[in-house]
């Protein structure tokens, strides 16, 4: 036991920081307002708190796990570092030209998002790279160098090089970096050939801008960071969690910044993987749901669904299309302004309309007594009886509901004619619907069948708002698993060291080289390996081999998966065949005589997964004795009901409850619609079923 490593977990949110700790004794955590100026405060402040419950100090801890929205705060709120762009001459206006798509075909008014910078701050150099590598227009140093003297006397922090063609040939990029090496060493300089070296331009310009404009301000803090919780005693390694759901070290986070962008809601995602593990569960539905956003995820066969390319700060009813492109390994998800402190106003056509502006912790919504006056979801929870005004956040943040009654009443209820109830109903109706409509959207996007699926919900809104959900989607399960409040701290302790490598190699299958894609996959190992070894250098690697295929002609790619032979003996067949067994499945057919062609190799190094004990199953449950009632508005009844109230902790393992019920715990509330039964499991995860269904 004197050798369990002490592991601390910190998720920093829109709204509240979770903070988990997990060794010997067992696993504590707890919940603390965001602090915006120095969300350190805010981490060094949860880690006291844990520390003291657990009963151990800062300096056992062994290891830090960290994700933040920070990125992705900085990007949404444009307040990166004063940012250049050099690319090839005549590709200036790349960012700004876009694809030419319009995501609101018939909108005659459409707007298009202004690119992070503005044209006075993209500059040009004269040198040309053909698609296949072979230099058309050599590079000037000379010129390089007039460029670089320029950039430094306009005062720019950080620089983005996005070249023509330079995921085939880099040497152009490298020599301009190697230019700000010798004349401007003060100047942070960010490669597309390192940040993503993928075809399409817009997609790799953008997210090396993306990158480059955040990475003073990353940098700063991941410095802030180290020193302060040394200085707190805790003076061991702080890794990251990244987009794809897998931990780097803070050098290499501080390097790539734009890989943690989403790197909260991965944790939420491996979270949820690791529960489908543990349960034996083939298809998950993840929902995670905090004070600021709510997010959707796939999950089957216990692996998150992965993507290449997604967006920042969708500026049009979160529109496909509508936001920043950004062009790294991600977990592939929804995610909405749909949280607890997502704000509701009345539109033009007098419809009640819910985010994506949030409260956040600051003032937070109006039952916070923080200064905020206008309703959040928070404020229609309360109001409907979801939670309890004198047991929120374990009694550390008392709520108060006639400023929720207030908010209600002025934002909503005066101007639809609405009493404070019906106008809390209508508030939480949209939220969910919005919540609804994602995921079914989401699942036919993906050829998925949501009645299939199981519902796993996590982050402090998810357990209040699950079951409604469950209902509207047709979803009979839903879990709820221990700690759910702060799910994606626990998913950070779940997570394993990875990186993944990508580079754009264009082949045609009918001019298949197999010798050379053997090449390019073990390249890519080793680069991959290379990080992962940053992190830990003793443990095992395993690798997972991807490569991105379509028709001929297609503009889009599918992934598909090859075995670790496939990978070091390709051959065009074996690739043909697998890429026309996902393509069905996606799409229900193939394409007869149509050549098949390969855009992008993709190499994920990552250390094991842990090995999980499977959950037992329980004999029979036992219906438990409430430990008192409330009031708790009914969505799907549409009026008011008596409903059981009871703790999770007197929640015990076999105990069961119908619905109308509510089960609190310390960081988030379970509420049971009456269409639903809930039973305790016997690792303490509480399922819903519906009344009727097989448990």
């Amino acid at each position: 036991m004197a050798d369990t490593p002490i592991r601390l977990g910190a998720d920093i949110g829109g709204t509240f920081t979770d903070v988990v700790i997990e060794g010997p004794f067992g696993q504590h955590s707890t919940k603390v307002l965001t602090t915006y100026d120095a969300p350190e405060n805010a981490i060094i402040e949860g880690m006291h708190r844990v520390c003291a419950t657990a009963g151990v100090d800062p300096s056992k801890i062994t290891q830090i796990i960290h994700g933040t929205t920070l990125a992705t705060n900085a990007l949404i709120e444009r307040r990166g570092a004063k940012t250049a762009l050099i690319t090839t001459e005549g590709f200036r206006d790349v960012i700004e030209m876009r694809t030419e798509s319009r995501f609101e075909q018939y909108d005659l008014n459409l707007t298009l998002p202004e690119p992070l910078l503005p044209r006075n701050f993209r500059y040009t150099v004269t040198e040309r790279v053909q698609a296949d590598g072979q230099t058309l227009i050599d590079i000037n140093r000379s010129e390089v160098e007039a460029l670089v003297d320029q950039i430094t006397a306009a005062g720019f922090e950080s620089v983005a090089v996005g070249l023509l063609h330079s995921y085939v040939n880099d040497d152009h990029e490298r020599l301009v970096a190697q230019v700000f090496a010798e004349r401007a060493p003060h100047i942070l300089v960010s490669l597309s050939c390192e940040v993503s070296p993928q075809m399409r331009e817009y997609e790799r310009f953008n997210t090396t801008i993306a990158n480059a404009y955040i990475k003073p301000l990353m940098k700063s803090y991941l410095g802030r960071l180290r020193e302060r919780m040394a200085d707190e005693g805790a003076d061991c390694p702080i890794f990251l969690m990244h987009s794809g759901g897998g931990i780097i070290s803070l050098e290499n986070a501080a390097d790539f910044p734009v890989r943690l962008v989403e790197s909260g809601p991965a944790g939420g995602a491996v979270f949820a993987a690791d529960i489908a593990a543990r349960h034996g569960i083939e298809k998950v539905l993840s929902f995670d749901m905090g004070g600021t956003t709510a997010k959707i995820c796939l999950i089957k066969n216990q692996t998150p669904k992965t993507a290449r390319v997604f967006e920042v700060a969708r500026t049009y009813r979160f529109k496909k299309g509508s936001g920043m492109p950004i062009s790294i390994p991600v977990i592939d998800m929804v995610e909405i302004g749909a949280g607890g402190g997502s704000l509701a106003h009345v539109d033009g056509m007098n419809q009640i309309r819910v985010g994506p502006e949030s409260a956040g912790s600051e003032p937070g919504p109006a039952c916070y007594g923080r200064g905020g006056d206008r309703p959040a979801v928070t404020d229609a929870d309360l109001i409907l009886g979801k939670l309890d005004p004198n047991n929120f956040a374990a009694g550390t943040i008392p709520l108060y509901p006639e400023k929720s009654k207030s908010a209600l009443h002025d934002h909503l209820g005066a101007t639809l004619d609405m009493d404070t109830k019906e106008a809390a109903f209508g508030l939480a109706e949209v939220v969910d619907e919005n919540m609804a409509n994602a995921a079914r959207v989401h699942a036919v996007e993906n050829g998925e069948d949501l009645s299939e699926y199981t519902m796993i919900a996590f982050g402090g809104a998810a357990p209040l708002h699950a079951g409604r959900l469950c209902e509207k989607l047709g979803i009979d399960r839903l879990l709820v698993p221990t700690g759910a409040g702060v799910g994606s701290a626990i998913g950070f302790l779940r997570a394993p060291f990875s990186f993944e490598a990508n580079k754009s190699q264009y082949m045609r299958l009918n001019a298949f080289d197999g010798a050379a894609v053997a090449d390019i996959l073990q390249t890519l190992r080793d680069e991959a390996t290379a990080f992962v070894r940053t992190c830990d250098a003793n443990a095992p690697i395993l690798a997972e081999y991807k490569c991105y295929m379509r028709y001929a002609g297609q503009g889009w790619e599918i992934p598909v998966t090859l075995t670790e032979d496939q990978a070091s003996n390709p051959d065009a067949v074996t690739l043909m065949t697998l890429f026309e067994a996902e393509y069905a499945a996606l799409f229900s057919r193939t394409v007869a005589g149509m050549d098949v062609e390969i855009t992008v190799w993709s190499v994920n190094a990552t250390t094991p997964p842990a090995v999980v004990t499977p959950v037992a199953d329980i004999a029979e449950a036992t219906d438990v004795t409430p430990t008192g009632n409330r009031d708790l508005f009914d969505p799907a009844l549409g009026k008011a009901t008596q409903a059981a109230e009871t703790t999770r902790s007197h929640f015990e393992t076999g105990s069961a409850l119908e619905g109308p019920a509510v089960i609190t715990e310390e960081e988030t509330t379970i509420v049971v619609p009456t269409s639903r039964k809930a039973r305790a499991l016997a690792d303490a995860t509480i399922e819903l079923c519906a009344k009727g269904a097989n448990q």
